[in-house]
């Protein structure tokens, strides 16, 4: 471990930054496969449409952990390419990938299906984790 005297506050606060963005990653994964799992119960609203968003958000979040140090802009993007690059993926149908994608970890990184919708949905996930992160309070005591 470092100590504290040999990093500057900058340091410290990227390190207090990752580590609320790691946190953000797990409750989002846990509301998502919750938005996955309880779809029975939930509106239908939600339960079409809430498990794709939440997984951009889960990436928002993944790439701030990443990359705590750059505009928080530069995370909206790379997570949209990111989500939009995965969705185009499934677009492509050999044998291995789709023997992948019929596991449980399989469908829930790569999907099953290109769907327009998702590209919307995606969207709007990463945009409301975006806006989520500009409003967080600790971020205006950097």
């Amino acid at each position: 471990m470092i100590p504290m005297s040999t990093c500057n506050k900058r340091s410290a606060c990227r390190w207090r930054d990752r580590g609320a963005y790691i946190v953000a990653v797990f409750v989002v994964m846990a509301l998502g496969l919750g938005s996955r799992a309880f779809a029975d119960v939930l509106p239908v609203f939600v339960a079409e449409h809430f498990g794709d968003a939440l997984w951009a958000c889960m990436i928002y979040f993944g790439f701030r952990t990443c990359y705590a140090h750059k505009k928080i802009s530069f995370s909206l993007w790379c997570s949209l390419a990111f989500c939009f690059a995965i969705e185009a993926s499934q677009l492509y149908q050999a044998d291995w990938i789709n023997y992948f994608r019929g596991t449980t970890l399989g469908a829930l990184v790569l999907g099953k299906g290109f769907l327009t919708a998702d590209l919307v949905r995606y969207t709007a996930g990463a945009s409301v984790a975006f806006l989520l992160d500009l409003a967080w309070p600790w971020r205006k005591s950097l």
